[in-house]
């Protein structure tokens, strides 16, 4: 039997900017998307018993087909036209319902393994439409580079430069539902997204870009979120931040040694999810 094993990262919006209010229920947006080294273990295994199996043995993530990782796998076995059977393994190291994309990841990397494991010779930008369909934020991780996302999340262009990063992330064990965030959202009118650099030297020009306009509305609910982001720019971070629609915050640090610090100092006092990873350029 073919199988393959795939890492699937996590990401963090370094910029999220509310536009609009779309007619069909979604929002226009522009972001700054950043994958992390916190990463799922996927493995897709061929099997010659027809039909799809997800395992993945974690609350709050179903196995069968209201996983969208089973959805991506569904979508391109109807594509290929076989009768080939497709068993997946999920080993969740991202935090669910976090901001922080994890099943999102899972579903684009079924897509990239599936693809290759059937043969289908599918391009990025076909994965990418098909993508789309499964969940906003599952083109860019197929897409896999740093990027500024807009439209729903489905427009990327990619950013030129941004530096190696260090960063804390932190999950107070709270599961937050994008859509209670969003449809808690008040926007008074359009607006206009400001220019966003697609060049960053260093740490610092990316925080002088760290926005989310989902973090007050998360933060009303979930006051800690703002405790967090203060215990990390205390523990010495350049900058911190919601990450889409939380609870998940990361606090940005110039140096490796300085996040492993900040992340053993919070980790001993909170009892929550707390780690350390890198930017993926």
């Amino acid at each position: 039997m073919k199988s393959l094993t795939l890492k699937a990262p996590a990401k963090v919006n370094y910029r999220l900017d509310v536009l609009r209010r779309r007619p069909d229920g979604y929002h226009d947006l522009r972001m700054i998307m950043q994958r992390i080294s916190l990463c799922d273990e996927i493995t897709i295994t061929l099997s010659d018993m027809p039909g799809i199996r997800v395992a993945c043995g974690r609350e709050g993530v179903p196995d069968g087909p209201g996983n969208i990782a089973w959805r991506a796998a569904d979508a391109l076995l109807k594509l290929s036209g076989r009768q080939s059977g497709i068993d997946i393994a999920i080993t969740k190291n991202i935090p669910v319902a976090a901001g922080l994309g994890g099943g999102s990841s899972d579903a684009a990397t079924v897509l990239l393994g599936v693809n290759e494991l059937l043969g289908l010779g599918l391009s990025t930008e076909r994965l990418m439409e098909i993508g789309v369909t499964l969940g906003a934020d599952v083109p860019f991780f197929v897409f896999g580079k740093t990027a500024l996302a807009e439209g729903i999340g489905e427009i990327l262009t990619p950013i030129e430069a941004v530096p190696p990063l260090w960063m804390v992330i932190v999950n107070p064990n709270i599961p937050v539902s994008t859509a209670w965030v969003y449809g808690s959202l008040r926007l008074t009118e359009g607006r206009i997204g400001d220019n966003i650099p697609r060049f960053f030297k260093g740490v610092a020009d990316v925080c002088a870009v760290l926005s989310n306009d989902l973090e007050t509305v998360t933060i009303s609910k979930h006051p800690v979120i703002g405790e967090i982001k203060e215990m990390l720019i205390a523990s010495g971070a350049s900058g911190a931040l919601m990450s889409g629609s939380g609870p998940t915050v990361f606090g940005l640090f110039p140096s490796e040694e300085g996040a492993l610090e900040a992340a053993r100092s919070i980790g001993e006092v909170s009892g929550w999810f707390v780690t350390v990873a890198r930017a993926l350029v």
